[in-house]
């Protein structure tokens, strides 16, 4: 099979092209977490449980201002797949030009009001004034490197949405060998602590974008160019499919926000502990972000050359997929929950909490992996509202008040059942969308306004 083929998912068999396609989305997404693993390992033991708490709040909040980028970002996913799909080589330069300018301008401006307003947020938070200078000070450098960021993660979704999942890989492992080498030496060595983390982060990720943008204009023939002012019906494209992306990101990351004050409340070994939780957390949740951007790809192609029933089929063997694939990495967390979340801190009552949490939430994860695969499928076919709508209810109707009411109920442990339960809801809800939603109709409306215009 030739490279191009391997790039076309309108043909073949699509269970193999999926795991071909999934398999270096899922090492980049695990070499992503492991950013957030390595700088909690050493944190955690560097510094103590305190340290680590304050950086669990910091990246929620980083994840929270960044994520309407990244929802324009999957906007991106969506329309570059479907140019590639319908061999539109012109229109896939121009929708390439109008993101770079208007992604490019935002990551700039959220980074300038991140750092602003760090302090501010962390209180709104409900931040332990014990924790709260090391949460600013890792979260303003962090926000002064967003741009890094944003960069080289874009560079990475414009290759997969042209069907190029390896090539990201290499980015991301330059960035977490970078990582892992600066955070002792920052961190221990120069004594700069918890900043430490936080510029080895910074650096790392700065020389994985210039390696990106190089590689992606020299070798990958990316048809990137001087950003300049787009086409207005780029503007519209962008923003009606762009804005409800990047509302549905931040409605999630608030959402977590909104979670984390509940954990608050139980002190600073519970943040410590949910800290440590999270990190496994994203672990198990690695297979239902990867498919889910994998059946982005896959489907978005399929939607642009018009073949339905390879759509249908694409969702159908990712759910099948993504059952098998969750439950056995639960199960793995689940026995070895304890030994896990000591990799991290070693304080009794903070690892308490962190393996209780695991083993209460593990099994929960195949139903939100059904959310991902099935929104996947809507966010190809440009419906970024209705998943907007989606994700509103799933975080601030299910999510956030039965995490509450159930915290109320239970104490600790109620806060991993409220998630739990709020899963299985939300997977039916998604399911309802995907047979009963018009997301099929939307995708002609994409495909249309981004087709190249006749001249006048």
């Amino acid at each position: 099979m030739t490279q191009e083929n391997q790039l076309d998912f309108t043909e073949g068999k699509i269970l193999k092209k999926m795991v071909l396609f999934s398999s270096p989305i899922f090492i980049s997404n695990l070499l992503q977490s492991s950013y957030q693993l390595i700088d909690s390992i050493w944190v955690g033991n560097l510094l103590g449980a305190d340290a680590l708490g304050a950086i669990s709040i910091s990246a929620t909040v980083v994840f929270t201002v960044l994520s309407f980028i990244i929802g324009l970002n999957g906007a991106t996913l969506t329309v570059i797949s479907q140019r590639r799909g319908a061999k539109d080589e012109e229109g896939l330069k121009d929708s390439l030009n109008a993101f770079v300018f208007v992604l490019g301008l935002l990551a700039l401006l959220l980074g300038l009001i991140g750092f602003l307003f760090s302090g501010a947020i962390l209180r709104f938070m409900g931040t332990p004034e014990t924790i709260l200078p090391m949460a600013q000070a890792y979260l303003q450098i962090n926000f002064v490197g967003i741009l890094f960021l944003f960069g080289y993660n874009f560079i990475g979704t414009v290759l997969r949405g042209m069907g190029d999942s390896r090539t990201p890989v290499r980015f991301i492992l330059l960035a977490v060998v970078l990582n892992a080498f600066l955070d002792p030496l920052f961190i221990y060595v120069l004594n700069f602590g918890i900043e430490g983390a936080a510029y080895a982060t910074v650096i790392s990720q700065g020389i994985a974008f210039l390696y990106g943008l190089f590689y992606s204009i020299y070798k990958a023939n990316v048809p990137f160019q001087v950003p300049k002012l787009p086409e207005k019906r780029y503007f519209i494209v962008l923003f009606k499919m762009g804005l409800p992306a990047g509302l549905s990101m931040m409605a999630i990351s608030a959402g977590m926000m909104a979670i984390m004050t509940v954990v608050t409340s139980f002190g600073e070994q519970a943040v410590a502990g949910f800290g440590a939780a999270q990190r496994l957390d994203n672990l198990i949740m690695l297979p239902a972000l990867t498919l889910g951007a994998a059946v982005n790809s896959m489907a978005g192609q399929n939607i642009g050359a018009r073949q339905w029933k390879r759509v249908n089929e694409i969702a159908k063997q990712a759910i099948i997929l993504i059952i098998v694939v969750s439950l056995t990495v639960s199960t793995i967390i689940f026995i070895g929950a304890e030994t896990f979340v000591r990799i991290f801190v070693q304080e009794e009552e903070t690892v308490a909490f962190g393996a209780m949490y695991i083993q209460v939430i593990a099994f929960f994860y195949p139903f939100l992996g059904i959310n991902f695969v099935l929104n996947g499928i809507a966010r190809a076919a440009g419906a970024m509202f209705p998943v907007l709508i989606l994700n509103i209810i799933s975080f601030w109707v299910l999510r956030y008040p039965l995490t509450a009411l159930f915290a109320s109920w239970f104490g600790e442990e109620g806060i991993a059942i409220g998630m739990g339960v709020s899963f299985v809801i939300s997977s039916v809800v998604a399911t309802g969308y995907y047979f009963l939603g018009n997301w099929r109709n939307i995708s002609e409306e994409v495909m249309t306004s981004t087709e190249k215009q006749p001249q006048e």
